[in-house]
């Protein structure tokens, strides 16, 4: 359940940074009010996560994945451009959380 959880705060987090991205600097209402609404449910829900995980390792997982998805979301709906080294660096992000993941006693299994 905290894995379930945890997603659905990376994915209320990565819909309140695209709104961000649409809301042009906080001058669109509707794209304005999604962010608000989407960082505030992201937030109570990793709160909620800091039960089961230890801080740092909800907030790496949390963040990290968010930065992939958004590099995603900002190429595939923003036609923003990544080169190698963003794209390298991002797979070295996923491969810490699957490292995490996988071998750490830190986090429940």
């Amino acid at each position: 359940m905290p894995y379930l959880v945890l997603a659905l705060a990376v994915f209320a987090e990565t819909i309140g940074t695209t709104a961000l991205q649409a809301s042009q600097q906080f001058t669109r209402l509707w794209p304005s009010l999604l962010t608000v609404v989407a960082y505030a449910a992201a937030f109570y829900l990793l709160a909620w996560v800091l039960r089961f995980f230890p801080v740092g390792i909800a907030y790496a997982m949390w963040s990290g994945l968010g930065i992939v998805f958004i590099a995603v979301i900002g190429f595939a709906v923003f036609g923003q451009k990544l080169d190698w080294p963003a794209i390298l660096g991002m797979a070295m992000i996923l491969g810490g959380i699957f490292v995490i993941h996988l071998f750490s006693t830190a986090t429940p299994h």
